[in-house]
């Protein structure tokens, strides 16, 4: 097991083959022709070894569906820009429907962007690409990056799909301050675990991930409250347990805990996860 997730870029290949499965079912509730390609036989290997995601993979489909609708409500809304941080082995500027004008921006290490970029180099993707090599832990470098990027678009849209957890909170509080600062990037969605999801993972998978320098981390005590000291107002959050219920993707044994009604505000004293949407209050 500790050879095979060897560093935190193989946590893509493992997400990317539970996109591969569902997008193969005849039900699929969206399809990434090219996760199977990216995923590869490590991704493959990755996802049949841990035991916990291999028996909750509903929760990467479901957040998997709660992005792609994210995204379309935003580009539907006249959002120019889709700031893609650790983009990982995301495939939806080829695969979803998107206008040709948009700029899609995808940002992760050198290593992650050129494998990829090899692998699809033979495939056009819908919209405007640009794919930037850069370790987002480089603050200095990250923030001339984000402010030349603002100073392009007019509504930007920024995703953070599987990263936060992954983070300290020191780390999540300076970048979301790094985009908060940034005027035309609007909205910023990302997911996010409770401290009992946390807790549960890391004990579940974090052997699994020891080696490869992935530590789950982040799932503040006072949830989506955490992000308005840094310029970020939370409009809403979208369970994955309701989510997978809602395209009947719940195993047997999650049904009976996805009937139970999830208690208001952010303050979540039980395991759960969801993808959370927040607004920008430095916008112009």
């Amino acid at each position: 097991m500790k050879q095979l997730v060897e560093n935190i870029s193989d946590t893509a290949r493992w997400v990317a083959f539970f996109r591969a499965e569902e997008s193969e079912r005849p039900d699929a509730v969206f399809h990434d022709t090219f996760a199977r390609r990216l995923a590869g036989e490590k991704g493959e290997q990755i996802a049949n070894a841990i035991e916990f995601s291999r028996k909750n993979s509903w929760s990467f489909v479901a957040r998997t569906y709660l992005f792609d609708e994210f995204v379309k409500q935003h580009v539907e809304q006249g959002y120019d820009m889709i700031v893609n941080l650790a983009a990982g082995l995301d495939a939806r500027p080829y695969r979803m429907q998107l206008p040709i004008t948009l700029q899609w921006i995808d940002i992760d290490l050198p290593a992650m962007i050129n494998y990829k970029n090899e692998i699809l180099q033979n495939e056009k993707p819908n919209c405007e690409l640009r794919s930037i090599a850069l370790d987002l832990a480089d603050r200095k470098t990250r923030l001339e990056l984000f402010r030349q990027l603002n100073s392009e678009c007019k509504k930007a849209l920024v995703v953070t799909e599987g990263l936060i957890i992954y983070l300290t909170s020191k780390q999540v509080a300076e970048l979301a301050n790094d985009l908060s600062s940034q005027n035309h990037f609007r909205r910023w969605i990302f997911d996010m675990v409770s401290p009992a999801l946390l807790e549960m993972a890391q004990k579940e998978m974090g052997p699994a991930l020891k080696e490869s320098g992935a530590v789950f981390q982040f799932a503040p005590e006072e949830g989506e409250e955490f992000f308005e000291r840094y310029g970020w107002k939370h409009i809403e959050s979208k369970s994955k347990l309701k989510t997978a219920g809602m395209l009947n993707r719940r195993d047997d044994e999650m049904k009976a805990y996805a009937d139970y009604p999830e208690p208001p505000g952010p303050r979540r004293p039980f395991p759960w996860a969801g993808d959370c949407l927040f607004e920008n209050m430095n916008k112009e």
